[in-house]
């Protein structure tokens, strides 16, 4: 696997609620938002098949629709 290094930018406030959530999942603060980004990622690709009316294809596949 190739890692691509990329610069995140995140308002003061949300940044001590990422770095302690990382610590209570027992992950990096970079493992947390991969993992956080790879669900979005996800979830959207879901919403675009339901859009195709595709979402019966998806049922018991994790996030609801």
């Amino acid at each position: 696997m190739s890692i691509t290094p990329m610069t995140l930018r995140v308002p003061d406030e949300l940044a001590p609620a990422i770095r302690q959530a990382a610590k209570a999942a027992g992950l990096s603060v970079n493992a947390y938002i991969v993992r956080a980004a790879r669900r979005a990622a996800t979830l959207d690709a879901g919403h675009q098949l339901a859009a195709l009316g595709l979402a019966q294809d998806l049922a018991g596949e994790g996030d609801t629709l």
